[in-house]
């Protein structure tokens, strides 16, 4: 008999679990349906970690099972937020447009609330008219559709010209991150409609939910993250656990062997970078609201850089390893850069954590791989007793003249 998904990956249904958990935990640990031992900007930062953690399953797959390292996935993960952003910012900006035309002695035309909200919107650059970029900002569907669309019309038309071209290793990582900092500048000025390096803001306020108090939309925001990463890592987890997964593994170990197999090496490829696009849009669609701003900086690439590092510390290849080095990482960020971490004095100079954390985290990259290339993942293998099979040199024929793997013991 055949066995169900979950049974042959038992690993999932414990993620589930602990994520369910996890989420009833916090929740029950909140002001606003709980003991209030969990502060609400607390609540905000664990449910935008989820986030990240949901944009770092997406890097495992690109580059931890297809051998793809882009540094350009926190773009997507920023286009997103700004897609959703826009909506957020109209739509808000109209209910207040609206609230003061209501003392006016005549009621306001349509065309009066528009041109109001395109003054509040762009006063701040200059402009009093509301770009072409924003044409559907009034319509949430249509940039929740957005959200989906802009980002994967741009990872299929790059990755359309980079893998036809046949691009690999580090030179596509290098197109990557130049695509990355293309867009960034491009934002960054004032004509692109996306109002330059002020961005957007205000986007932790709701419309239409005004009268809900931030602790309970926290909580409102961590279920929909936490369901969000769920159903990103039931998928990912689907898709590597199949034949497309041992394909895309073996895209990554042995391209030219790949191809000549009769595979299209390519086409996988792009429907990996795609898909992964999406994912981390969608990612970011749920974590700007809660931060509650955005702007081009959030493109730069050193945050791509940043997400491989999480990847790499967790563990590539491992979708939990992936989670665990993003929450990792980016919560021990938060206790360092926001002061709690005391100052540690040697007498002829104090270390200060907000200004030597980037260093640290650099020197545990570099130390995960060098001396722990399975990263914080491979830990749960050991504790769960998994080693990977020594088959160096191993037969892969009936005689001794057959073909012999060269797989590096890790």
């Amino acid at each position: 008999m055949r066995q169900g998904f979950l049974s042959r990956n038992p690993s999932v249904l414990v993620f589930l679990l602990v994520l369910a958990l996890f989420s009833l935990g916090v929740t029950l640990l909140s002001h606003a349906y709980g003991t209030g031992f969990v502060s609400t900007s607390f609540v905000k930062t664990l449910g935008k970690t989820l986030c990240l953690c949901l944009v770092a399953i997406a890097m495992d797959l690109v580059w931890g099972y297809a051998g793809i390292l882009s540094l350009g996935h926190m773009a997507f993960f920023a286009l997103g937020g700004y897609m959703i952003g826009m909506w957020l910012m109209y739509a808000r900006t109209e209910e207040i447009v609206v609230q003061a035309l209501a003392r006016a002695p005549l009621p306001p035309t349509p065309q009066e609330i528009a041109d109001g909200v395109a003054t509040q919107i762009f006063g701040v650059v200059g402009g009093a008219e509301l770009p072409a970029v924003w044409t559907f900002a009034h319509s949430l569907p249509a940039q929740l559709a957005l959200v989906v669309l802009v980002p994967g019309l741009l990872a299929l038309a790059f990755g359309w010209l980079a893998f036809r071209s046949r691009v690999t290793g580090v030179y596509l990582s290098i197109l990557t991150q130049a695509m990355t900092l293309a867009l960034a500048l491009y934002l960054f000025q004032n004509d692109s409609g996306l109002r330059g390096n002020n961005g957007l803001s205000g986007l932790q306020n709701i419309p239409g939910l005004g009268g809900v108090p931030q602790d309970a939309l926290s909580v409102w925001f961590l279920w929909a993250s936490a369901a969000a990463l769920a159903l990103g890592y039931l998928l990912a987890a689907w898709v590597v656990s199949g034949k497309f997964g041992s394909v895309m593994r073996a895209i990554r170990d042995d391209e030219q062997r790949v191809r000549f197999l009769g595979y299209s090496v390519e086409g996988y490829k792009l429907f990996v970078f795609t898909v992964t696009a999406v994912i981390a849009a969608i990612a970011g669609a749920l974590y700007y609201p809660q931060a509650g701003i955005i702007n081009p900086a959030e493109l730069a690439p050193i945050a791509s850089i940043y997400l491989a590092v999480w990847v790499a510390i967790g563990g590539r290849g491992r979708l939990y390893g992936a989670v665990i080095g993003a929450a990792f990482v980016s919560l021990l960020s938060t206790w360092f850069t926001g002061g709690r971490a005391p100052d540690v004095s040697l007498g002829f100079y104090t270390i200060q954590w907000v200004d030597w954390w980037q260093i640290l985290l650099g020197l545990a990259f570099v130390m995960v791989t060098l001396f722990a290339p399975q990263g914080i993942g491979g830990l749960f293998d050991w504790a769960a007793g998994l080693r990977h099979p020594n088959r160096r040199g191993a037969p892969l024929g009936p005689n001794d003249g057959a073909l012999q793997e060269r797989e590096a013991v890790e």
